[in-house]
């Protein structure tokens, strides 16, 4: 698995849509923080772009090179290698090589700025961690779904719509949700409704750590008791890290099973 993972990485290092991403992040650093006084905002300004952009470059890398590696795959399933190290070789790839690119992206302005002299430092770290998840999140989900479709263009298709989803829909359908029974306890409903979407949970998280709960009225104050303490945070550090691990369990499950 470990010699598939590092022709995997160096593969997509060696693609210019790489270059293409980290010089994005690197301009949107340099230019948010040499143009913002306050590293707060420009944290904030930050996790609103890597919330969306993150996963939705996750699934699109994923899913291209899952389809665009096709014939190697087949290639590669005809010598004597298990299907799960190959597929899981091919997916740390493409999710290591993508984290690497946000947090040298992300990181390099944050160091010439001196960014380390400032507490902002326990922000940034965490938004980079989170960006991290969200990465390993979404290029698993895409594999999945590359691999329950063979026609690219619905794997494609039914991507996008995982992320338009999870970025988009749910939240709307959670706040009617909390509008329609807000006579009705909710407190357990919008912790548990946090969990199901790691983008949302992300985005509570690092909220939470820039002490800006207030701005999300009560139900900030209930995000506010549980994940603003030490447990609430393990916990849900902990759902992150079952939202890399089961999509990754399926991967494993698919590739055993399907008939190439």
């Amino acid at each position: 698995m470990l010699k598939i993972l590092k022709y995997s990485f160096y593969d997509l290092m060696r693609s210019r849509w790489s270059y293409v991403y980290l010089a994005f992040y690197l301009l949107l650093g340099f230019v948010l923080l040499f143009l913002n006084h306050d590293l707060s905002k420009a944290v904030i300004t930050l996790m609103n772009v890597i919330i969306v952009l993150v996963p939705l470059i996750g699934t699109i890398f994923g899913v291209m090179y899952y389809y665009n590696s096709k014939e190697f795959t087949e290639l590669l399933l005809a010598q004597p290698l298990k299907r799960s190290s190959i597929f899981l070789g091919q997916y740390l790839g493409v999710a290591l090589s993508l984290s690497m690119s946000l947090v040298i992206g992300l990181g390099v302005p944050f160091v010439f700025y001196g960014l380390f002299k400032s507490n902002v430092i326990w922000d940034f770290s965490l938004l980079l961690i989170t960006g991290a998840f969200l990465t390993f999140i979404f290029s698993a989900l895409a594999f999945n779904i590359a691999l329950s479709n063979e026609n690219k263009i619905k794997g494609f298709g039914y991507a996008i719509l995982l992320w338009l989803f999870l970025a988009v829909i749910y939240d709307g359908i959670f706040l009617m949700s909390l509008v329609i029974f807000e006579d009705y306890p909710l407190d357990k409903l919008s912790l548990v409704g946090s969990m199901l979407n790691p983008i949302d949970l992300s985005r509570t998280l690092i909220l939470l750590k820039l002490d800006i709960s207030a701005l999300l009225g009560y139900t900030g104050a209930v995000f506010k008791k549980f994940f603003g303490t030490n447990f609430g945070f393990i916990i849900s550090f902990i759902v992150l890290i079952f939202w890399v691990t089961l999509p990754m369990l399926r991967i494993i499950g698919k590739s055993k099973k399907k008939d190439f």
